[in-house]
């Protein structure tokens, strides 16, 4: 079996790709340029590696027809953000591709309802990426369900792994905040902290493709929540770290429109965007269609990425 992963050497795909190649799969990944993997693993030896522009291609309609002529089996679509993307890729592969697999995410429900909120609860999305993510999901299940087209969408939370700085506790991408609730310095959080934020780590992302994979028949025409067990609330995410480093949590939480003036517009405008989703997903549905069961609690995801995070900055995070 020959499958091309699109965005193949980023966040997901360093975990897929090796993935794939174990289970006997010839591999093509395709990337806009040559970044390395995360991490690296002697799969990749065996993986054809191609630098594709996509944007480019797609302004000029080819980068459709480029997948096709690759004559993939199975297609991995990791970075598809628009709806015209997405049909560029299934109107050339359409007949083509025995399973097309997309990555969305759980920002297509918008703001949390009932939880933890299922997949089949009405779609709410707000925010360009969230909105577009919703018009995917929208146009590929109508593909799969009436037109036959083998499709397959995979929701991640918040992804977590070793080489990048996960969502923290005030829920935007400042790494100073770590530092904070490790030296037992006092953290204002946003509100009472009892929003949430949803992790995920990768591998159990490349994990849930790997099971769509084995249970075609299940998962065609259908979409999947793919996160850790739990939402973790902000107040009980910065408790747990600060314990990590035996510090007993210093928190003060303040109401938002004083709390964002505290921080940078670009720590507000991340902190925003995560509170007001404050996603709470299920994965019932992947457990008993695709038998995904991931290996990490959020907090164990959580704890890996701050811990490469550490080394990489040589423990100047702590000091």
């Amino acid at each position: 079996m020959r499958a091309v992963v699109i965005g193949g050497s980023g966040h997901i795909g360093t975990y897929l790709v090796p993935r794939l190649v174990e289970a006997g799969y010839e591999v093509i990944s395709l990337s806009r340029g040559k970044r390395e993997p995360y991490k690296s693993h002697s799969a990749w030896k065996k993986v054809e590696r191609v630098a594709v522009d996509r944007e480019a291609e797609e302004r000029n309609g080819t980068f459709g027809e480029r997948v096709r002529g690759l004559a993939p089996d199975v297609v991995v679509d990791l970075i598809c953000f628009t709806p015209e993307s997405a049909r560029q890729i299934v109107e050339a592969l359409r007949g083509r591709v025995e399973y097309f697999l997309h990555c969305g995410t759980i920002w297509v429900h918008g703001h949390s309802t009932q939880v933890p909120t299922t997949e089949d609860q009405p779609r709410h999305p707000f925010g360009e990426y969230g909105t577009k993510k919703a018009e995917i999901e929208a146009y590929l299940l109508g593909e799969a369900r009436q037109g036959g087209f083998p499709a397959t969408i995979l929701h991640p939370g918040h992804i977590v792994g070793e080489g990048w700085v996960p969502v923290n506790p005030q829920g935007n991408f400042n790494p100073q905040v770590f530092g904070r609730l490790a030296r037992g310095e006092e953290l204002a959080l946003p509100n009472l902290g009892l929003e949430t934020v949803h992790h995920v780590h990768a591998d159990d992302v490349a994990r849930s493709f790997m099971r769509a994979l084995a249970n075609w028949s299940g998962a065609v025409g259908e979409s999947f929540h793919v996160v850790s067990p739990k939402a973790l609330t902000l107040r009980g995410y910065a408790e747990a770290l600060a314990s990590w480093f035996g510090q007993d949590p210093r928190l003060r939480f303040v109401p938002w429109e004083e709390w964002k003036k505290s921080v940078p517009e670009e720590d507000a405008a991340a902190t925003w965007d995560h509170i007001a989703h404050s996603p709470n997903c299920s994965i019932e549905k992947a457990q008993r269609l695709l038998g995904y069961e991931p290996g990490y609690t959020s907090l164990e995801a959580v704890r890996e990425a701050v811990g490469w995070l550490i080394n990489d900055q040589e423990g100047a995070l702590l000091a």
